[in-house]
C-alpha cells in the first residue's frame, strides 16, 4: 500500500510541510517568522516540497495536520489547507496532537518525563506530559505555571521541558531535574512517523466535521487607537 503523506504544521510561528514516505521524512521546508506568515507561504512551502520529491498531488496517500493546541490563526490555516487538499484529491485526512509531536524531540533515558509547552498568555502554556517511549501520561492542559509545577515528576527523575513556553518555566523553576530545551517549536518532520503509524490502521478524520484543537476560546486583542 502507497503511503505518501503530506504533513503540514502550523501551531506556532514555525510554518512546516514534511512528505512522508513509509513513514520516513523525505522533504522538509520550513521557516520559523515571528510575524505569522503561514497564508503567504504554506501553499508555496507545499508546492515546494512535492515538487523536490517529484510527487505529483495525486499521489499523496493523505494529509495530515498539526491539531492543537497553539495558535488561533495558526491551526485554523493549517487546517483549512489539509481540509482542501483532502476534498479536491479525494483522500483522507490525519491529525497529529501538536504536543504529542513536539515531545518527539526528546529522545532521553527510561524514568525521565518530557514536558512539551507551547507560550499560551502571561505565565499560561499548553502543556502535556509524556514518559521517554513518548506515552502521554497526563492530559493536554491550559496551565498558569507555578514554582512547584511538576514536583511530582520532577521528584521522581529528570524532566526534560521543550518548546517555546519553556523559558517562562526556567525563570521559576530552580529543581535539579528540570533540563529546559529552548527555543524549540514544532515541526512536521517529528509527524512523518505518527501519522503513518495512524494511517496504516485508517485513524482518519471526518473532513467535514473536523476543527483544530484549540484548547481555549480565541480572545481577539483590542484594536490599537490609531
Amino acid at each position: 500500500m502507497m503511503s505518501n503523506i503530506l504533513c503540514i504544521e502550523t501551531a506556532t510561528t514555525n510554518c512546516s510541510v514534511a512528505l512522508s514516505i513509509y513513514g520516513e521524512q523525505v522533504v522538509l521546508k520550513e521557516d520559523n517568522d515571528v510575524k505569522y506568515s503561514h497564508a503567504e507561504r504554506l501553499h508555496l512551502y507545499i508546492e515546494n516540497v512535492l515538487d523536490e520529491a517529484k510527487i505529483d498531488k495525486k499521489e499523496l496517500t493523505a494529509i495530515a495536520v498539526s491539531k492543537g493546541p497553539g495558535s488561533y490563526t495558526g491551526l485554523r490555516i493549517g487546517v483549512s489547507a489539509a481540509k482542501g487538499l483532502c476534498y479536491a484529491l479525494g483522500i483522507p485526512l490525519i491529525s497529529v496532537p501538536t504536543l504529542s509531536a513536539l515531545s518527539h524531540k526528546v529522545n532521553c533515558e527510561e524514568g525521565s518525563y518530557i514536558v512539551p509547552m507551547l507560550d499560551a498568555r502571561r505565565m499560561e502554556v499548553y502543556s502535556a506530559i509524556f514518559d521517554a517511549n513518548h506515552h502521554q501520561v497526563r492530559a493536554t492542559e491550559a496551565q498558569i505555571l507555578e514554582e512547584d509545577s511538576f514536583s511530582a515528576y520532577l521528584e521522581k527523575g529528570n524532566v526534560y521541558f521543550v518548546g517555546n513556553g519553556v523559558s517562562k518555566f526556567e525563570d521559576i523553576c530552580k529543581h535539579p531535574n528540570a533540563i529546559f530545551i529552548k527555543d524549540t517549536l514544532p515541526s512536521a518532520a517529528e509527524m512523518c512517523a505518527l501519522a503513518s503509524a495512524k494511517n496504516e490502521i485508517d485513524a482518519y478524520e471526518d473532513i467535514a466535521y473536523f476543527e483544530p484543537y484549540y484548547l481555549k476560546d480565541f480572545i481577539a486583542g483590542i484594536p490599537k487607537k490609531k
